[in-house]
């Protein structure tokens, strides 16, 4: 038996069972408050108290739910692996990219997730060159994937003894987490496997031993790589599931682009291009170039606070 699908279906029954429980409570709530505007008057339930903040609560409910309806993708309910990769610009852009890392993994702290790193590649000096995060929990590619793209910071450079204004540039790459093992073949003579001694943390254990996998499937040339795991068994299994759903998201994409084609559609999604801007100097906003969504607390987007603009992104994908 596959351990990990049974788990994430497990995972799935409870969060539709506890979304079933929430409908009805939802509904039990609305019955009440349409018994009490009927026997009462708007003056008699102002002078009620707490039911103004009752009914806030109901309303944060239902709006929590439909947020639930806008998920819409194949794997939106699945876990998502989240890889960062910093622009050029040596310390400046890899900062940028362990800003990013932190950003993620608060945001995932947020929502009730679990997050582990996956692989990590140190800056020269400061920050990471390239980290690859697996972040689990209800709809954590539904949400993430919309940050796939490329994020540009502007700020006064820390690293500029000059204090000369600076642009940072990292890449943002997210892929659901398969465990159907029957969506695709990988064959063993498309694959490169490799392997190194980890960077990382771990001890001696970890910098003595070859256990760090790096796998290219050549036919696309996806190069996948793990370090995390203590075994190199254990980082090889994982690199292939990183591997599996990296093809399936290509494959499906490749479908999607000429289905788009085929009916002349001219809206497309385009995970290239630059998304977000973050400008610190000489004044304070983060802005969605696909939505036009802006906020100036850039201090709560950096510590994860991106809800709203995941939210914008859902909205406009539905419309």
């Amino acid at each position: 038996m596959n351990q990990a699908l049974a788990k994430s279906l497990g995972s799935k029954k409870r969060y539709l069972e506890d979304t079933i429980k929430e409908l009805e409570n939802n509904n039990s709530s609305v019955q009440y408050f349409e018994e009490l505007f009927s026997n009462f008057s708007n003056e008699e339930i102002a002078q009620m108290g707490d039911i103004n903040a009752e009914i806030d609560q109901l309303r944060n409910r239902v709006n929590k739910l439909y947020l639930q309806t806008l998920y819409t993708g194949k794997w939106d309910d699945n876990d998502c692996i989240l890889y960062i990769n910093a622009g050029a610009g040596g310390e400046e852009a890899q900062d940028w990219a362990e800003m990013l890392s932190r950003m993620y993994i608060r945001y995932a702290e947020r929502q009730g997730y679990s997050v582990e790193i996956v692989n990590k590649v140190a800056g020269d000096g400061a920050g990471v060159r390239n980290i690859c995060l697996n972040i689990s929990g209800n709809h954590a590619y539904g949400n993430l994937k919309f940050e796939k793209g490329v994020h540009r910071l502007v700020r006064i450079s820390p690293f500029d003894a000059n204090k000369r204004r600076h642009t940072s540039f990292a890449s943002v790459d997210v892929s659901p987490v398969i465990e159907d093992d029957n969506e695709i073949e990988i064959k063993a003579e498309d694959l490169k496997i490799d392997t190194y001694r980890s960077s990382g943390a771990g001890g001696q254990h970890v910098n003595k031993t070859e256990s760090a996998v790096r796998i290219t499937h050549i036919p696309t040339g996806i190069v996948v790589q793990c370090q995390n795991e203590r075994s190199q068994l254990q980082n090889k299994e994982f690199a292939m599931k990183m591997l599996k759903s990296k093809l399936i998201e290509k494959k499906t994409e490749e479908e999607e682009k000429e289905k788009a084609k085929q009916k002349s559609q001219d809206k497309k999604i385009e995970w290239g291009s630059q998304i977000r801007s973050y400008v610190l100097h000489p004044y304070n906003m983060v802005k969605d170039h696909r939505t036009n969504y802006q906020t100036s607390n850039t201090t709560a987007v950096l510590d994860g606070e991106i809800e709203e603009f995941i939210l914008q992104s859902l909205i406009n994908l539905r419309n």
